[in-house]
């Protein structure tokens, strides 16, 4: 039996009834098609298992022109969260005026991802990547030094040598400084609804409530999977405790959200009886009632930093020395009162 003859991109224009250019378009994430269009044709390339010419791309030594971003988070929670979608528009709009595209992977492990940027790399469908939610030892790292896929990690933490550059942002010091607003106001017993525990500005943010131990401070910290439903459950379970705690932050607006409607269903006033912050902000955490009090950072201007960073890092021949995020601001609202 002869071997499957390669599907081509004329095969697909055929198959979608559109122009080969147009199927160039579609599979290279750049403008120029419909989302309709775009669509169909990822749907046929995908029934048919295409894969673009790796040996083609190299032997032509020419870019994709694209920017992969993998995002391993639930799928159901990034619509709603505005970090993200603020994030995304930033890093899309430092793309534009250079002609480049975003393609977004969602994973849902680290494995995966791994994966993702290893066939993003023998592909050559992007020219670098943006990386999100560090760990400690993180595995991601050196495959990419490995893979010598340009990338940048938007963190807490300085790069360690060879590894991608960081675009740093200090969660030490933004915990300190929404923990310490909370202390400020008498509260002793306060809790931290985190996100995945393995992620390292988690780590920092329970490190830092935990510091405050030498000032009195009783620290709980839960971490959940970042949704609402889990933010909802954390915060239920904090108050079935027989001394439950006077304030709660959490990681996203989204689950404060989450956690101060759990708190008005069980008739629970806000702030007179719990205090509830978030690590995030965001134009609804401002409008709900009580308005909860935040981290107010430019997250579209970190997604447009992050994206100048990699496409310096692109035409760089070694990886560059890191850089400095905006720091974000506390934004002080209705949500946080004095302990009783």
């Amino acid at each position: 039996m002869s071997p499957a003859r390669r599907v081509t991109i004329s095969d697909i224009a055929r198959l979608a009834g559109v122009s080969p250019g147009a199927v160039s378009f579609a599979l290279n994430g750049r403008p120029g098609v419909s989302a309709e269009t775009r669509a169909r044709i990822l749907e046929v390339a995908a029934q048919h298992d295409w894969l673009p010419s790796s040996t083609a791309r190299a032997l032509a030594g020419a870019r994709s022109g694209v920017i992969g971003f993998a995002v391993n988070r639930p799928a159901r929670t990034l619509g709603a969260e505005a970090f993200f979608i603020d994030l995304t528009a930033g890093v899309q709009s430092a793309l534009a005026p250079h002609h480049l595209a975003l393609q977004t992977a969602l994973v849902r492990s680290i494995d995966e991802e791994i994966a993702t940027y290893r066939r993003w790399r023998s592909s050559h469908q992007v020219d670098g990547v943006v990386v999100i939610d560090p760990r400690d030892d993180d595995p991601r790292m050196p495959v990419l030094r490995d893979l010598a896929l340009p990338a940048v990690v938007i963190g807490s933490l300085r790069s360690e040598p060879d590894h991608p550059a960081t675009l740093q942002v200090d969660d030490e010091r933004v915990a300190h400084a929404l923990f310490e607003h909370l202390v400020g106001l008498g509260h002793r017993r306060i809790a931290y609804v985190s996100g995945p525990a393995e992620f390292q500005h988690t780590r920092l943010r329970a490190e830092a409530l935990w510091e405050l131990a030498v000032e009195g401070v009783a620290g709980t910290v839960i971490p959940t999977d970042s949704s609402p439903a889990a933010a909802s459950a954390a915060l239920a379970r904090l108050l079935a405790d027989e001394v439950s705690p006077s304030a709660v932050v959490f990681d996203s607006d989204v689950m404060a959200i989450a956690g101060l409607r759990a708190a008005q269903e069980r008739r629970l006033a806000v702030p007179a009886d719990l205090s509830i912050a978030s690590f995030d902000d965001s134009t609804v955490a401002a409008l709900v009632r009580p308005s909860i009090t935040g981290m107010t950072r430019d997250t579209f201007g970190l997604g447009a930093a992050a994206a100048n960073f990699l496409i310096d890092q692109i035409g760089a021949s070694a990886p560059l020395p890191d850089r400095s995020g905006s720091a974000p601001v506390l934004s002080v609202r209705e949500s946080t009162a004095r302990a009783h």
